[in-house]
């Protein structure tokens, strides 16, 4: 399945029905009176959210919802049928605007939660309703009122309680495949991460939470370079942010310059980013290069009033120190998603 995040669609409600003009014509019953029905009333469009959603994706080839408009109101003060709803299915973390105003409409954030995006039009009253005891004999009845319509935008906000940042091949997705069952592209070159992975890290015997890998981030992201920053919003929603960095590298200008680079990005994309939690790692502790530099670069956090930690994923030394510094900023009352939603990474790959 192809992982698609954003969307924008066209919804139009139906119409209400329009209100009848009749009059009773029945035998001996002479001056019968008006006797027209009122309109049905017309169907609204609803969006829900539901766990067996991924992605946006069925929305980019379907992107016109129109309900149909209510029945017209008939003779015998029948009243027109009223039309059915119709409703679009989207991921739990979708968040609705207005595609021209871009007001924020809803952002559904359970399962089973609905939103009317468009509310179709009441029905037009019969020429029966209008009738008094000085105007007996009414030649009108109203028109349906017009549903709402409007272009609307879907983006796709996934939910997880640690979000992982930090440049291309730090090891990211070695990280979350070591911790969890979830399995992304794991590669030597940059950018094996193309779309965002959720993993359910299971800790101690109850406790579990939601992990999400993204993309890694380069300098000049905010500006659309490498992968951009269209993926840090799946990351905005985390209680906290595991930060890995890669001193091994040739090219890498120590842990601190790294560090400074990845927060300057997410303060471009948003300054709340920076406003949640980190735990700071630097990772590949089995490569000699890294045990050679981390001593320095331990000592310079340290200095700027930051606890570091350091780990392998190859091996698994020092990852259970970083969960457990994981778990203490994620609050207690993890959202039951975190375990019933049964995540799999190969959902969201293409």
């Amino acid at each position: 399945m192809k992982f698609i995040d954003e969307a924008k669609i066209y919804v139009k409600a139906g119409d209400g029905g329009r209100g009848c003009v009749s009059f009773r014509r029945e035998k001996f019953v002479p001056r019968g009176g008006p006797d027209g029905g009122d309109g049905g009333h017309g169907g609204d469009v609803v969006v829900r959210a539901s766990l067996s959603r991924r992605t946006l994706l069925d929305l980019k080839f379907h992107q016109h919802h129109i309900a149909k408009h209510g029945g017209h109101g008939e003779g015998s003060k029948r009243t027109g049928k009223d039309s059915n709803d119709v409703e679009i299915v989207v991921p739990v973390g979708t968040v609705i605007r207005d595609a021209e105003t871009g007001e924020l409409l809803t952002d559904l954030t359970a399962d089973g939660a609905v939103f009317v995006v468009a509310k179709g039009g009441m029905g037009g009253r019969g020429n029966a309703r209008f009738a008094t005891a000085t105007r007996q004999t009414p030649r009108f009845a109203q028109p349906g009122i017009p549903g709402e319509e409007r272009w609307i935008t879907l983006e796709l906000k996934l939910l997880a309680d640690v979000g992982i940042i930090g440049l291309p091949n730090v090891g990211k997705s070695t990280f979350i495949s070591r911790v969890s069952a979830a399995r992304p592209k794991i590669a030597d070159y940059p950018f094996t991460t193309l779309v965002p992975h959720l993993g359910v890290v299971q800790y101690g015997d109850q406790q579990s939470f939601v992990i999400a890998d993204i993309p890694g981030l380069i300098e000049g992201a905010h500006e659309g370079l490498g992968m951009g920053m269209q993926f840090l919003r799946h990351v905005e929603r985390t209680s906290a942010l595991l930060h890995i960095i890669d001193v091994s590298a040739e090219s890498c200008q120590g842990a601190w310059h790294d560090y400074e680079l990845i927060n300057r990005e997410l303060e471009l994309f948003s300054p709340a980013m920076l406003k949640k939690r980190q735990v700071v790692t630097i990772s590949k502790l089995d490569l000699p290069i890294t045990r050679e530099r981390i001593k320095k670069d331990i000592d310079t956090f340290a200095l700027k009033g930051i606890k570091i930690l350091a780990f392998s994923a190859a091996t698994g030394e020092g990852v259970p120190e970083v969960l457990r510094e994981l778990v203490t900023l994620i609050p207690a009352h993890l959202p039951p998603a975190a375990e019933e939603s049964g995540v799999s990474p190969e959902e969201f790959s293409s």
